[in-house]
């Protein structure tokens, strides 16, 4: 590696892996076990919002949803006799191939059906949607009812194992995936494919001139989000055991795009430093009111993102990449072509 590609923020992430690669044997059962795996999945889900966001110039609050299909259709499809649900029992991955398809396949709809809108419009389709779904799997007992599906962990792959005996294995399952997810994202946006979508994100009707199909563009950028979600969404239900309709709500839409500001909302890594804030924030502030103000975690987060959004747009790693420069900026010293440099040439 040059000397120029090694740069803070290679350095600071390279390390952050490592801590994570190390997390069960650094960190406490419940720190590694409970909050750093929901930091995985979590910033997987909110990758695919950052991934549209970024890419594609769509901000998708829908993402949720995908993200709960998945976990439905494989809460439905393996488990038996619970009280809610289908209780099919099917094949542990036989589930899980489902859960992947049926909510890329809904994201693909979906997508085909707002492609043709944009800003605000595109934003209320999604909305509507995150509304739909929750309703839908709270009213239709037959999938879910407002009790949910549990019992999902006794119906894991034989890899991973009940995650309450093996824990360290859905861990570094939840890590891989999220690894191979932000490389994966990173290598799509460098394809024809992602350049081309970067391209409609910035000026739509130039690539329609130049021959480009933006309906489809967008379409399968909202497929391919809605695949990642479901990811996160497989990996949720056996992490947590149990999925009903509040696991999709509006709050739960509003709480992942609350992630993905507060890391950033245009930069991939955001996804994960979001989710790592917001999990932490989460658990230990979550009996904590703001001084004076009063209020619930919700006003403190609110408060938090406030402040956040003020003194940088782009979330935390908008002050990250601002600290970055001024070190450099201040590192640089005086150049060749200073007045001091200058005068002694001429003495």
């Amino acid at each position: 590696m040059s000397a120029r590609a090694v740069t803070p923020s290679r350095v600071v992430g390279l390390a952050a892996l490592v801590v994570a690669a190390l997390g069960p044997f650094l960190f406490s059962d419940y720190i590694a076990h409970t909050l750093l795996t929901q930091v995985f999945w979590l910033g997987i889900a909110a990758a695919s919002l950052t991934f549209l966001s970024a890419y594609g110039g769509m901000v998708s609050l829908c993402q949720i949803s995908m993200f709960g299909i998945a976990g439905f259709v494989l809460g439905n499809t393996v488990t038996t006799g619970e009280v809610k649900g289908l209780h099919l029992g099917w094949n542990p991955w036989l589930g899980v191939v489902l859960a992947l398809v049926i909510a890329t396949a809904v994201g693909l709809l979906l997508g085909a059906l707002s492609s043709r809108s944009f800003g605000i419009y595109f934003l209320m389709l999604t909305v509507v949607f995150a509304v739909l779904a929750n309703y839908f799997f709270g009213q239709v007992t037959n999938v879910s009812g407002f009790s949910g599906i549990s019992g999902i962990q006794i119906h894991t792959p034989g890899v991973i194992g009940n995650p309450n005996i093996h824990p360290d294995r859905l861990y570094y399952i939840a890590l891989v995936v999220a690894i191979l997810v932000y490389f994966l994202i990173r290598y799509l946006g460098r394809t024809p494919f992602g350049i081309a979508l970067q391209g409609i994100r910035d000026d739509p009707v130039r690539m329609s001139s130049l021959g480009y199909n933006i309906s489809a563009h967008r379409t399968l950028a909202f497929g391919f989000a809605a695949f990642i979600a479901s990811l996160a969404g497989v990996l949720f239900v056996w992490w947590n055991d149990h999925i009903d309709p509040a696991t999709i709500n509006l709050d739960a839409v509003i709480n992942l795009l609350i992630v993905c500001v507060i890391g950033g909302l245009y930069k991939l890594e955001g996804a994960w430093v979001g989710a790592l804030a917001f999990v932490l924030l989460n658990n230990y502030l979550h009996d904590t009111s703001v001084p004076v103000i009063g209020g619930s975690f919700y006003t403190v987060i609110g408060v938090i993102f406030l402040v956040i959004v003020l003194l940088s747009p782009g979330g935390l790693l908008g002050i990250w990449d601002r600290i970055v420069e001024r070190t450099r900026a201040g590192s640089a010293g005086p150049t060749d072509e200073s007045p001091s440099t200058s005068q002694e040439g001429t003495t």
